[in-house]
């Protein structure tokens, strides 16, 4: 210590506050659960990774401080293929285990399998009117999370959401972003110690409200710290639902396009929030409220401020919850709750 220079914006929270969060287990056996899962894809050309267990978040500091946490949760990952790129991506996460649910997803499964051995179709680059899935909706906003709703990110100016940020410009009313806590899936302490509040909003009915604080931005720009990450980025994102009945989707999309997931997804012009990606697994092509059949790999490129802005029509009044499977050196606690979105003019290009 006595050779590091100093630290200008190190804070760490000189006020202890403790506390404890367990959960209640209401996990299967994993035996069991995999026995579930052989039972349910019998028959199908099925991949997948499952994880489950306690996953605990500990801190602790000299001056007296204790924080405990300890959640328990499953995530099912899983694709069944048919060939090449065409395949139905799937995943079931929570913490409280559902027989019956992973059967239904199942069966949704061996139902876009069906449409998935039709004739692949290539459809013109332009607009189309096009159903985001939770999933795809998911990739969008874990874009949107890279800088996006960061202090650090904002005063540097280096931003996806700068110009919502300086109330340029705004999206949907009906677009509303929460960073939550308080829905018990993360711990709600940071890492310097500093609790995080019950929520955090983030996008409030179109327009840009808070921002989430690192203790060490908190140092550097003089404000106070809601206990975000190094990355400020959110950790239980949520979007309020919409009013859009999911289970008739395809006769609310028409004629147009089903997306189920995106992946490789950048920015094409970070100051206008654009992003660019491509369509994965399965992407469908539906006429008159009709699936007709798969779509070949397709990229797009379309800015959040449009897809989200004149450009939604709506989200659905239920919303999945998608648990992060990421296992890089621990079991991530991030997860999103998200509904899905129809969009018109969704723009496709080469």
């Amino acid at each position: 210590l006595p050779l590091l220079p100093e630290d200008p914006h190190l804070l760490y929270n000189e006020e202890p506050t403790s506390s404890e969060r367990i959960g209640r287990c209401s996990l299967p056996d994993a035996a069991d659960a995999i026995d579930e899962v052989v039972a349910a894809a019998e028959g199908l050309d099925l991949v997948g990774i499952w994880a489950s267990g306690e996953v605990h978040c500990g801190f602790a500091n000299s001056l007296g401080q204790r924080n405990w946490f300890t959640t328990h949760n499953f995530h099912l990952d899983w694709s069944v293929y048919h060939q090449a790129d065409k395949a139905s991506k799937n995943g079931y996460a929570g913490t409280s285990w559902n027989g019956d649910e992973l059967r239904r997803r199942m069966d949704k499964a061996r139902a876009e399998l069906e449409v998935l051995r039709r004739p692949a179709r290539t459809i013109e680059p332009g607009e189309y009117r096009c159903y985001l899935a939770p999933s795809a909706v998911e990739e969008i906003t874990s874009l949107l999370s890279w800088g996006g709703f960061g202090l650090k990110a904002q005063r540097s100016k280096r931003s996806p959401l700068q110009r919502a940020a300086e109330g340029k410009v705004s999206v949907d009313p009906r677009v509303t972003l929460s960073e939550h806590p308080g829905a018990g899936l993360g711990p709600d302490f940071g890492g310097g110690g500093f609790a995080r509040p019950e929520r955090v909003t983030l996008v409030s009915e179109g327009a840009y409200a808070d921002a989430l604080v690192s203790p060490r931005s908190a140092k550097e720009y003089g404000v106070a710290t809601n206990g975000a990450g190094a990355h400020e980025a959110p950790e239980s994102l949520e979007m309020e639902a919409g009013d859009l009945d999911r289970d008739a989707m395809l006769a609310e999309l028409g004629t147009g396009v089903w997306i189920n997931n995106l992946w490789y997804l950048n920015y094409s012009d970070l100051p206008a929030c654009r992003m660019t990606g491509m369509t994965r697994f399965t992407t469908l092509w539906v006429e008159d409220g009709e699936v007709v059949a798969p779509l070949n790999v397709m990229r797009f490129d379309d800015s959040f401020y449009r897809m989200f802005g004149d450009g939604l029509v709506g989200l659905t009044s239920d919303r999945e919850l998608l648990l992060s499977a990421s296992t890089y050196g621990k079991r991530s606690t991030s997860s999103s709750l998200l509904p899905g979105a129809l969009v018109n003019g969704f723009r496709f290009t080469l």
